[in-house]
């Protein structure tokens, strides 16, 4: 346990405060710990943990990406007008959703490796470019005609509650498992994994180990494009409509948790347990305050101060990484 400890220390903590802040939200609040808050809180994170570990794949790179949840709405309205509101079926919408986020991510890692751009430039730019086209195409009006195979809802675990409510874990969860499974096989099992880490931690010297910069970047990109593809077909499955505003604004709270879990800004570093951990420590807070009444600007104060904390803490470890490596 100790060197578990020593090999892990962020995910450690991070264990040691989800504990003490689910005791703590326990006492000040009795529904916090039922099972229909735990199973909702569970579904309401779903989609953010799809997106986290297709963001972390980036990060780890040494790239970031704010541009993934407007890509997944991007998604939704094109996977919406293939179908129509019938035809189709999941195995057909996952494959088209993997295919266009995919294909929106290497609109990215082509710009970044083509013209020597840095990437949170590019994604700031392509964030603008896909929201813009998006609220153009569709002049704003969301999409509610939508096949029933896409809205119906799938359980996958169902429990009545003594007081008559239900506690439902549904198929974006499962989905969610699945995503985070593949996702650590490909960083944690793979050789591209390793070559990822190590792209991302110092590109040159893993460019003259003969790894691909453009192979790292397209790959990095892709993986979080296809990732917020599958995020936005989950999303319509829970709110069964296709908005084209609905998702904008979320990915800086993924962002923040992600690097709470333990992701580097400078790129090398990050796993997908402390990731899933940062994902679910700031869902447990966002529900601990809005069931304690707290307004919800204080979590975004909490966001903000995460982010703020995690880009001096990086340019702090990158500053020591040059001194050490001159």
């Amino acid at each position: 346990m100790a060197r578990l400890l020593r090999e892990n220390p962020t995910e450690a903590w991070l264990v040691v405060v989800l504990v003490v802040m689910s005791a703590g939200l326990a006492v000040a609040s009795p529904s916090f710990l039922t099972l229909v808050n735990l199973t909702s809180l569970l579904n309401n994170s779903a989609v953010n943990v799809i997106w986290a570990v297709g963001l972390l794949v980036v990060l780890v790179a040494g790239g970031i990406d704010i541009s993934f949840a407007v890509a997944a709405s991007v998604v939704q309205y094109l996977i919406a007008v293939t179908f129509g509101a019938s035809g189709g079926d999941w195995l057909t919408g996952f494959a088209l959703a993997v295919a266009f986020g995919a294909g929106l991510g290497f609109i990215n890692a082509g710009l970044i490796h083509h013209f020597r751009i840095i990437s949170i430039v590019v994604t700031i730019a392509t964030f603008n470019v896909f929201f813009g086209l998006l609220m153009y195409f569709t002049a704003g009006r969301g999409i509610y005609a939508l096949p029933a195979w896409w809205t119906d809802r799938i359980l996958i675990f169902e429990r009545q509650a003594a007081d008559g409510t239900w506690a439902e874990l549904t198929l974006p969860v499962a989905v969610m498992a699945g995503c985070v499974l593949a996702t650590w096989l490909l960083l944690a099992r793979t050789t591209t994994g390793r070559q990822l880490y190590a792209f991302g931690d110092n590109p040159e010297a893993a460019r003259r180990l003969g790894i691909s910069p453009a192979r790292m970047q397209f790959l990095a990109f892709g993986w979080c494009g296809a990732m917020a593809g599958i995020a936005g077909l989950m999303q319509v499955n829970v709110a069964r409509e296709v908005v084209p505003n609905a998702l904008y604004g979320r990915e800086l709270f993924v962002l923040a948790a992600v690097v709470l879990g333990g992701a580097r800004l400078g790129g090398g570093r990050g796993t997908v347990l402390g990731c899933v951990l940062g994902v679910m420590l700031v869902a447990v807070a966002q529900n601990g305050l809005n069931l304690l009444g707290v307004s919800p600007y204080a979590f975004r104060m909490v966001v903000g101060a995460i982010i703020l904390v995690a880009i001096s803490t990086s340019g702090i470890s990158l500053a020591r990484r040059r001194r050490m490596a001159a």
